[in-house]
């Protein structure tokens, strides 16, 4: 059996959010197509890639690829492989523990 594949699938990196400043969790919310992301995966139970990008705003892998990144290493979501999908999260009640309200004011001023 051939199990060279498992080296290429991809690990992620999810730090732990008290090691978050509260300014990298600021910027990762700045882009309105990760705060249309963010929405997204608030809404949802999990989403693929794919179905995280924002609807209105169709953006290439390569860029949704980074928004991604910057939202895991925000401690905003977890990504895990599904099959051959990458499945994101949002890390909500981590994140809500970490920064109480900051979430749920952010995504309520702001129209995605």
């Amino acid at each position: 059996m051939n199990l060279s594949y498992i080296h290429r699938m991809p690990r992620f990196t999810h730090p732990r959010l008290e090691d978050v400043p509260l300014d990298l969790a600021l910027h990762a919310l700045a882009d309105s197509n990760r705060l249309a992301i963010v929405a997204r995966l608030a809404a949802a139970a999990g989403l693929s890639c794919s179905n995280a990008a924002p609807c209105d705003a169709p953006v290439p892998k390569s860029t949704l690829s980074n928004h991604l990144k910057t939202l895991r290493a925000a401690g905003l979501i977890e990504t895990t492989q599904s099959g051959r999908e990458m499945i994101n999260v949002l890390r909500r009640t981590e994140f809500d523990q970490r920064f109480p309200g900051l979430l749920d004011a952010i995504l309520a001023n702001n129209a995605v």
